[in-house]
């Protein structure tokens, strides 16, 4: 399969960086040439424009910052989709835009499939980043080398735009988490705790989280670069905000979580690392929250190996699991 990969970012030149150490034939697009001709230099081939990649490849994978960017990319890809050709959003984006976007390419004989991926740039770098996929089962399963190509652990939602659901979703309980592990890091500090021993005593207990195990080091480090920031925080709580509103669930922590972002972008702009929300509570106390003894950036030290499919627990495939072991 011809793949083709619009978007190299910070999240995206890893994710097409996987498929290419692993051989997949990879034509690559993005509005920065260096980033093109550097996929260029390791083996990619490049296309020009977006209508270009549609038309020489199997599959065409977008990992853009905003809906707005997929709505751009697809305009020009559009002509180009036909019958057997596929669209992959890999974009965290809105789940009622990819349906939009998604029956479009229907409609002009394609097939399209949400994609999302959550568990942070230094898992996107190896391979090991979670999956979320929304589409038919016959097109997951044609899809899934690719897939288990990119991330390790791969999740069938259902259909299309159930992934950019749950992606919100996941992304919601990560601010959540990071706005709860800095209050508990700068109360500990306030109540005169050593934060290493904080640190260890949050990890190995019920109050344990990805988030803290991973952006609470790079905090207590001080760079606080987790590669993702505030205007991606901001963006991601708008979508699932907008989530619960179309389903008329009236949300108490999420506006709050908003709110402590928009104050965030205000004082620190837009750019500013996600982590570095933790300034706030240190302006307010006079304290300096860090420690020696951790990372400035986070790397994965799990080895790279072909992902595989998670079966939720409860499913048909589980039960059927259950029922041929006990017939064993």
């Amino acid at each position: 399969m011809k793949v083709g990969f619009i978007g190299l970012g910070n999240v995206g030149g890893k994710l097409s960086g996987s498929l290419l150490r692993n051989g997949i034939d990879l034509t690559v697009h993005d509005l920065n040439r260096e980033l093109m001709a550097d996929f260029a230099k390791r083996g990619a081939k490049t296309a020009q424009d977006p209508a270009q990649l549609m038309r020489d490849c199997d599959a065409v994978i977008t990992c853009l910052p905003s809906p707005a960017a997929s709505d751009t990319v697809m305009q020009q890809m559009l002509p180009e989709i036909k019958e057997g050709k596929i669209w992959m959003e890999m974009s965290t984006t809105d789940e009622a835009e990819v349906r939009r976007l998604g029956g479009v390419v229907l409609a002009a004989g394609g097939t399209a499939v949400d994609c999302p991926v959550s568990g942070g740039c230094h898992r996107a770098d190896t391979g090991n980043i979670s999956i979320f996929a929304g589409c038919d089962r016959a097109t997951f399963d044609r899809i899934a080398p690719l897939l288990k190509t990119m991330g390790r652990r791969i999740l069938h939602t259902g259909d299309l735009g159930s992934a950019s659901i749950l992606k919100v979703v996941t992304n919601y309980l990560a601010t959540a988490n990071l706005i709860s592990c800095c209050e508990a890091l700068v109360t500990a500090k306030a109540a005169g705790m050593n934060l290493n021993t904080t640190y260890e005593a949050m990890k190995i207990s019920s109050g344990t989280s990805f988030v803290h195990e991973t952006e609470s080091q790079v905090i207590l480090n001080g760079s606080r670069n987790i590669s993702f920031t505030m205007d991606l925080v901001k963006k991601d709580a708008g979508l699932f905000q907008d989530v619960a509103d179309r389903n008329n669930v009236p949300l108490e922590i999420s506006p709050m979580l908003v709110k402590i972002f928009a104050d965030g972008i205000e004082r620190y702009g837009e750019r500013c690392y996600s982590p570095d929300i933790i300034r706030r509570l240190e302006e307010a106390t006079g304290l300096d929250i860090l420690a020696p003894g951790f990372p400035a950036e986070m790397s994965d030290d799990e080895p790279e190996e072909l992902g595989y499919e998670v079966i939720p627990q409860g499913s048909a495939q589980t039960q059927a699991a259950e029922w041929s072991d006990y017939g064993a």
